[in-house]
């Protein structure tokens, strides 16, 4: 499987607040597999993801599909600089 680097990375939170910076389809991809849980969302990160690795769609189609997934499991960050680890766990959003 190839890399297929995104144009900008997409950076998530992970654990307990940590940041992490996804920046080709492969780790978008394994970070999708790993996740816990079995979502609309989920499946289909994952099925773009492997789409994208065969070569049947777009690295960026495929980012908008994940991005799409991490926003609705409000792991995504936004915008900005990747804020320092803390040790403390981010605030939820009500």
């Amino acid at each position: 499987m190839l890399a297929k680097p995104f144009e900008t990375p997409v950076r998530i939170w992970v654990g307990m607040g940590f940041p992490r910076q996804l920046n080709t389809v492969a780790d978008a991809y394994q970070f999708a597999v790993d996740w816990c849980g079995n979502s609309p969302e989920q499946k289909a990160a994952i099925r773009a993801c492997k789409a994208a690795l065969a070569g049947d769609i777009d690295a960026e189609t495929a980012k908008g599909v994940f991005v799409a997934f991490a926003r609705r499991k409000d792991i995504l960050i936004e915008d900005g600089p990747i804020p320092p680890p803390t040790g403390k766990a981010r605030p939820k959003h009500a």
